[in-house]
């Protein structure tokens, strides 16, 4: 599950479960050994990648990233439908005797590969963090008035261009390490693991058919979540009305955002997250909207002045923005340190211990332990070697793609300078490392974390200008970008490493899923962004959380807090503090009780947003958890399948939505809900 909006933080999810260690059951390898392997180039088949093509365009539409933030994981989702997908692609052309090439598991490894990279450009690209951060509808919303004409508004062109540059570096810093982090060290990759049993079951005669009731599940809810989504928009005439504004728990609860808003992709998510996220956010929701704003209301005048809007930074807005961004620090501060002292803890044993000398012979199957190795890792192994992909190849791929950023940069943004950039990419290949070795570790990758960091670092050495904001904001996508393709990547690789789809094969998938990214992202983000004027406005559909969330951090990297609101710096402090200690609190009763204890992070998010996401997600959990007292199997079979079709459709839906808006197709009925009194006041008004 992914905690933290723009980044994913955590990819296994509810799918973990599957990530056992083969060597312990039935080998797997010998399912398959009647089957050859085909070559890494015929791995690249022409309908893997319009089927991923496909995929990657449906699941750019989900409108998760700028609502909420909340980023599940798509692999299983990735895995099912490629194979859905090209299963009946074949079965046709079978039965015209047109069938040429077979479906193998490693070709889905090849589709699971393109669509994630290509989906995961739609977080890491910073469409609903420093991306949109740098906006002038974001910057009009500025603590500093004189900050507010400093910005760089979307345009097609340029974020394609920044993106392109920025997305493929971490892919070739980290090719030169896959051989260390799979079999030397051994590192587990949950996630890759997980997808990785996924598409082994899906190719056995038993799990094929097993796949097609749940992708038929699956396409029943798309249909359902489309359909709903499509009814809705009827009753959404103005921004106030249809059932996202249904006070299900009162109206004045609903003046404090606490209300189910029937949101599909919300219950969904709720579904794929752990429990402890969903209530972490919640309970984030009831202490900031329940407790904290109602009360910090009744200073208005004292704490700040009364003559602000409640949406001013220098009012309510400023504690609700601030309070959230120094949960997230402190949350990403702890995590950092803690996975890199994993990282550096972790490097030191294996390389003390020695297993480097015990794993490298199994290669040439030269090792004398080699009757303790099982069949499927000398397999695996085996393959995983055949097809290198050369260091120098890395190497020269690196320093070209260094040199094209360090040169074009800062065209795009002249307020950071190319000695920024080439002390960044000096020292970011380490951070790759880190972020891979330690999602290999953890399943977390911590991309935002080292974002963020860049973002304070560079802003107070690009001094305090005005333009410094800028630059702050494009030095965060350079780091987030490389960290976190680099941790993509090495997971992708290790899925390889399961299904024997070659390391040669992964890499070309996942860098034609880039550039797949790095241009559908942006298209949709455009559409959205000319279709919907109120993007990023406080309390309207799609509020982008950590546009603002971004945007203020990049304007304390270079003015200081001078301009917050009273006693918004203690309170900041404290809450800063107390993510820190709660995460250190979860770390130190261990795993058994730390699944009782929240998340900061999770609970940072509804501070600024609001807590109606959050019912919607508990609801999620809610239905999972009846489902599964009342028949785990079928829960743990069909559960993602069902979440993936509601996140899917509603997610789609916003495309011909979209369309409608831009087209100026509004929607014929407005549906609100009054109070008793004012109802009748209405009536004596109308009547008179």
């Amino acid at each position: 599950m992914n905690p933290e909006s723009e980044e994913t933080e955590k990819k296994g999810g509810s799918q973990s479960r599957s990530g056992e260690d083969e060597s312990n059951g039935p080998s797997v390898e010998r399912i398959f050994e009647g089957q050859g392997v085909p070559s890494w180039r015929r791995q690249l088949t022409f309908r893997a990648f319009a089927v991923s093509f496909a995929l990657s365009v449906m699941l750019a539409f989900m409108k998760l990233n700028l609502t909420t933030g909340i980023n599940p994981s798509l692999n299983v989702s990735a895995g099912l439908l490629g194979f859905f997908f090209v299963k009946t692609w074949t079965k046709v052309l079978e039965k015209f005797g047109l069938l040429r090439v077979p479906f193998t598991r490693q070709e889905n490894t090849v589709i699971q590969t393109c669509v994630v990279a290509s989906s995961g450009i739609t977080f890491s690209g910073g469409f609903g963090s420093y991306l949109f951060a740098m906006s002038e509808r974001v910057a009009n919303q500025s603590t500093d008035p004189q900050s507010a004409y400093v910005y760089k508004n979307p345009s097609l062109p340029w974020m394609i261009g920044y993106l392109f540059v920025v997305s493929f570096l971490g892919l070739f810093a980290v090719v030169p390490l896959r051989k260390i982090m799979i079999i030397d060290f051994k590192l587990m990759y949950p996630s890759g693991t997980a997808t990785a049993h996924l598409i082994n079951s899906f190719h056995t005669p038993e799990g094929a058919k097993l796949a097609k009731k749940q992708v038929k599940a699956l396409g029943k809810f798309f249909s359902f979540s489309f359909l709903w989504g499509f009814f809705q928009w009827f009753y959404r005439a103005e921004d106030d009305c249809g059932f996202a504004r249904f006070p299900t728990l009162g109206l004045k609860a609903l003046q404090y955002r606490f209300y189910f808003d029937f949101s599909a992709t919300h219950v969904g998510v709720g579904m794929i997250c752990p429990y402890i996220t969903n209530i972490s956010v919640l309970l984030g929701g009831i202490l900031s909207w329940g407790l904290m704003w109602p009360l910090i209301e009744t200073r208005k005048g004292q704490w700040y002045p009364a003559d602000v809007s409640n949406t001013s930074m220098r009012g309510l807005q400023g504690y609700k923005v601030f309070i959230a961004i120094a949960m997230i620090l402190g949350d990403g501060i702890y995590n950092f340190f803690k996975a890199l002292g994993r990282t550096l803890s972790g490097l030191y044993h294996q390389l003390r211990d020695g297993e480097m000398s015990h794993v490298l012979p199994i290669a040439n199957g030269s090792s004398p332990d080699n009757h303790q190795v099982s069949y499927d890792d000398q397999r695996r192994t085996q393959l995983f070697l055949k097809d290198q992909i050369p260091t120098w190849f890395a190497v020269v791929g690196y320093v070209t793609i260094a040199t094209i950023s360090i040169a074009t940069l800062p065209y795009m943004f002249p307020q950071l300078k190319r000695y920024h950039i080439l002390v960044i990419y000096l020292f970011a290949s380490t951070l790759g490392f880190c972020n891979a070795y330690g999602c290999g570790l953890t399943d977390w990758s911590l991309a935002s974390a080292y974002g963020k960091l860049a973002i304070f670092v560079i802003g107070a050495w690009a001094n305090a200008s005005h333009g410094g904001i800028l630059a702050n904001l494009a030095a965060c996508g350079v780091i987030t970008n490389l960290v976190s393709t680099a941790s993509d990547l090495t997971q992708d690789f290790k899925t390889g490493y399961l299904t024997l789809a070659s390391p040669r094969s992964v890499f070309v998938s996942q860098v034609i899923g880039t550039a797949m990214g790095c241009v559908i992202s942006p298209c949709v983000f455009w559409l959205f962004y000319k279709a919907f004027k109120d993007l990023e406005l406080p309390g309207k559909e799609y509020v982008v959380p950590y546009g603002i969330v971004y945007r203020s951090m990049a304007e304390l990297g270079v003015e200081g807090f001078t301009s917050l609101p009273k006693h918004c710096l203690t309170l900041c402090c404290g809450f800063l503090v107390a993510a820190m200690i709660i995460n250190g609190f979860r770390d130190l009763v261990g795993k058994k009780w730390a699944r009782f204890i929240p998340l900061p992070m999770a609970m940072a998010i509804p501070f600024y947003i609001g807590p109606s996401f959050a019912i919607d997600m508990c609801v999620g959990s809610l239905i999972l958890f009846i489902w599964e007292k009342t028949d785990k199997a079928k829960a743990d079979t069909f559960g993602p399948a069902v979440a993936s079709g509601l996140i899917c459709g509603d997610g789609l839906w916003t495309l011909p939505s979209s369309i409608l808006t831009l087209a100026g197709v509004n929607p014929p009925i407005c549906m609100k809900f009054l109070s008793r009194a004012t109802n009748k006041r209405l009536d004596a008004f109308l009547g008179s």
